[in-house]
């Protein structure tokens, strides 16, 4: 298990000397001491990234294809170890991180292929002497912010389209977990990318090596999954040296079941958007809409599957609901259950605390709640834990309404058998991903992203790689 930063080719130690412990959130045991790095350390970091730019950006798309193929199959062949490590640093059930392995992979797979489909273009001259030229190239140095929840596929579905493309990269992992991306460094090593083009800078004081990324002229793309409040202050800062920006940020998702829609499908997938990593997921469902004649049946059936939830150690055997990251989390999602049982609501299972033997006091039993409104907290904000409020409509528009009602836009689900529903739900929902009887969209080939206070640019699909490369218009006289 590697432990120190990671740059220019190298594991580091922190220039100060200091370290911070890792812990798992099911335990609360410590998984590993890591390097507390700190501005000199990013600093080190962007100029080893700067220095390996020239060289990989005139590398053939080909040829830098061959060390991401390379990654990708390291990371299939050591899936158990990078799924148990991601579990002990993050706390979701094994199962589900081995699932996140393979994501992970699927992006380096992906871009090692759309690399090689980076085309330029000509352009008719409305003088015959001149031709007409865009070129796309590598913008420079990119920069990723990652975040706990997703430890592993993170660091990938930036670094795939950033380095496929040319750029040079400086990862800066959530401090809950940074030992994945120092996995993913570490077989970058064996699968041959040269040294300086990935760089790992793990370290408590995010936003001190943050602003280093950006007092870099060096530093051209900055990408950040998280919070909105965070990404506030990431774009503001971007202004003082015009760095781009992609940020991908919180959600607040409505998950709208209408009274045609196959129930069977819908239970299973608002289970499978609402449940996965506790619910601590930007796109997990946050508000359930369900028309009023399927209403009763709907939370019958969910009921019944969300009570049967095993919840435990991520990694025990059989465990598909895993501790809360933090104790922060907990009480927040303790508040928003409490919220709505003091204003109406009622649990049809959960609303508590679990007790798991020999683990830390940080488990939310899985929970239902019916009969909520608007108003309550649970509805009005983002719980990020495995809290499902049920809301029961009754026209199309009131749906829509009632799932715009919110600065977020970054997933939407609907289920019906409407087609002509499907198009106007699609066309008027305002987010940038929307799941038609689709609880789980996100794929390696298409972009990822949101509207609103949830986001600029995209990650996925061919625009994903688009974000890290400068358009060059060259207009060339030839008589």
């Amino acid at each position: 298990m590697q432990t120190a930063c990671f740059i220019d080719g190298s594991f580091v130690p922190a220039r100060s000397g200091r370290t911070f412990a890792v812990t798992n959130p099911a335990t609360d045991a410590v998984v590993a001491q890591v390097a507390d790095g700190g501005v000199a350390d990013a600093r080190a970091a962007v100029d080893a990234a700067a220095r390996a730019f020239p060289g990989w950006k005139s590398m053939a798309a080909i040829e830098r294809a061959k060390p991401l193929r390379k990654l990708a199959e390291l990371m299939h062949r050591d899936v158990e170890r990078l799924a148990d490590l991601c579990s002990q640093e993050c706390g979701k059930p094994l199962a589900e991180a081995r699932v996140e392995v393979a994501y992970a992979a699927s992006f380096l797979e992906w871009y090692a292929e759309e690399g090689k489909r980076v085309y330029g273009e000509t352009i008719p001259a409305s003088d015959p002497a001149k031709r007409l030229l865009v070129l796309r190239q590598p913008c420079g140095v990119a920069a990723a912010i990652t975040p706990w929840n997703f430890p592993v596929a993170m660091v990938t579905r930036k670094m795939g389209p950033a380095l496929a493309a040319g750029c040079t990269q400086v990862v800066k992992p959530a401090e809950q977990t940074p030992l994945s991306a120092l996995a993913i460094a570490e077989l970058s090593v064996e699968a041959g990318f040269p040294a300086g083009v990935l760089n790992v800078v793990t370290g408590l004081d995010a936003p001190a090596i943050t602003e280093a990324f950006f007092d870099n002229l060096t530093v051209r793309h900055v990408s950040f999954t998280g919070s909105t409040e965070v990404g506030r202050i990431l774009l503001a800062r971007s202004a003082a040296n015009v760095v781009r920006v992609s940020l991908e940020l919180g959600g607040h998702a409505p998950f709208i079941v209408f009274d045609d829609a196959d129930l069977d499908k819908a239970v299973a997938g608002a289970m499978a958007s609402k449940f996965r990593n506790a619910g601590q997921t930007c796109v997990c469902a946050n508000r359930f809409l369900v028309q009023r004649r399927v209403h009763a049946e709907f939370v019958a059936r969910f009921t019944a599957a969300v009570a049967a939830l095993k919840v435990g150690d991520g990694r025990a055997a059989g465990t598909q609901i895993g501790p809360m990251i933090e104790d922060a989390g907990l009480h927040k999602a303790e508040t928003h259950v409490a919220d709505a049982l003091a204003h109406g609501a009622h649990a049809t299972t959960g609303g508590s605390r679990v007790k798991v033997p020999g683990c830390a006091d940080r488990f939310m039993a899985p929970t239902v709640l019916d009969g909520v409104t608007p108003d309550m907290l649970c509805f009005r904000e983002e719980t990020f834990g495995p809290v499902a409020p049920v809301y029961t409509f009754d026209t199309e528009a009131e749906a829509l309404a009632i799932a715009n009602d919110t600065p977020y836009g970054l997933a939407a689900y609907l289920f019906t058998a409407d087609g002509a529903r499907i198009m106007r739900m699609a066309e008027a929902l305002q987010y940038g991903i929307v799941g038609v009887n689709d609880a789980l969209p996100a794929t390696a080939q298409a972009p990822f992203g949101g509207v609103k206070h949830s986001g600029l640019g995209r990650e996925g699909g061919h625009h994903g790689i688009e974000e890290y490369l400068d358009l060059r218009y060259v207009s060339w006289r030839v008589g």
